[in-house]
C-alpha cells in the first residue's frame, strides 16, 4: 500500500503532459514548402513603403510577410499569415528581431520552428526583391 499512492501519483503527473498536448492546426499533409506567388507594395503619407512577400505554404500552415521601408531601412515586419502552433508564436518575435537587426532575410531559423523560420525567410525575401523591382 505504501507504494500504490506514490505510484498513482506520479503516473498521473506523467499523463498530464499528454493531455495538454495541442498538435498542429495545419491544413496541408506535404513536407515541401510551396510558394503562392504574390507580392504586393504601398506608400504611406509619412513616406515609409510596404511590401508584402509571398504566401509561402508550409507543412505547419501559411506564412507572409509585409516589410514596411523607410528609405532604405526596415522599419517594420509584420507577419500577414502564421500558423497557428506555439512554436511560431515563440519564433515570430525572435525572427522579426532578427530582420530588424540584420536589415536583410540572412537570419538565423529558430530551433523548433523551422519550418516557420524557412517559410518566414522565403517570404521575406520575396517583400525585399520587391522592393529592388
Amino acid at each position: 500500500m505504501k507504494r500504490a499512492i506514490p505510484v498513482l501519483v506520479l503516473s498521473v503527473a506523467g499523463l498530464i503532459p499528454l493531455w495538454r498536448y495541442e498538435p498542429s492546426t495545419g491544413t496541408t499533409s506535404t513536407t515541401e514548402a510551396a510558394s503562392t506567388p504574390s507580392v504586393s507594395s504601398s506608400t504611406s503619407s509619412s513616406g515609409s513603403t510596404t511590401f508584402t512577400g509571398t504566401t509561402v505554404t508550409t507543412e505547419k500552415g501559411d506564412v507572409q510577410v509585409q516589410v514596411t521601408y523607410d528609405g532604405d531601412k526596415i522599419t517594420a515586419v509584420k507577419m500577414l499569415k502564421q500558423p497557428n502552433h506555439p512554436q511560431t508564436t515563440a519564433a515570430v518575435p525572435k525572427l522579426i528581431a532578427e530582420t530588424l537587426t540584420a536589415q536583410s532575410a540572412d537570419i538565423d531559423t529558430v530551433s523548433g520552428a523551422t519550418l516557420t523560420s524557412d517559410g518566414y525567410k522565403e517570404s521575406l525575401q520575396a517583400a525585399i526583391d520587391a522592393k529592388g523591382a
